[in-house]
């Protein structure tokens, strides 16, 4: 199985706000920066609850695809129509029990989560999309690990808009 990340983060490395917000993520452009053709490309989404609970404050649900949320407590409210599952465990066992489903690709995403399956050896491309503003303090994209991640470069590009995106592989 094949896992990934398409994020973006503040200039200074931050996901969201300490409260959780992404009003910053604006100031990259509105320009496609392809989110979409990476999604189309994703079987499922896995996110962690704090993901979750954002992702429940749109204004509408974002995905088409089916959601597995990482939680030991059950979930709130999800909107009709939404796939929502909540799983738990290991992020080894995460994927183990996702690709006995058939699923190839699945898109991580949320600060912990995507720390967490970092840590273990879980994510094989990163795709980090910083936008042009400096926020001084959040929720970081990178945390504390057990131990090195050397990564691959793989591709930059830079946006109209003042977005720029590199994209790693990760070395196994």
């Amino acid at each position: 199985m094949r896992a990934s990340v398409f994020v973006g983060t503040s200039l200074d490395g931050f996901i969201a706000r300490p409260n959780g917000a992404l009003d910053f993520l604006d100031a990259g452009g509105s320009e496609p920066h392809g989110y979409e053709e990476f999604i189309a490309g994703v079987d499922a989404i896995v996110i962690g609850r704090h993901t979750l609970e954002t992702v429940l404050g749109f204004d509408r649900w974002p995905y088409d695809k089916p959601v597995f949320a990482l939680s030991s407590r059950p979930l709130p409210p999800i909107p009709a129509g939404a796939q929502v599952e909540r799983l738990s465990g290991h992020p080894r066992d995460v994927v183990q029990q996702l690709e006995a489903r058939g699923l190839g690709h699945i898109y991580v995403d949320g600060g912990v989560t995507i720390q967490r399956f970092l840590d273990a050896g879980m994510i094989q491309r990163i795709i980090v999309s910083r936008v042009p503003v400096l926020i001084g303090s959040g929720i970081p994209l990178f945390g504390p690990l057990s131990h090195d991640i050397v990564v691959r470069h793989v591709t930059t590009r830079h946006f109209a808009g003042g977005l720029v995106q590199s994209e790693y592989e990760v070395v196994p």
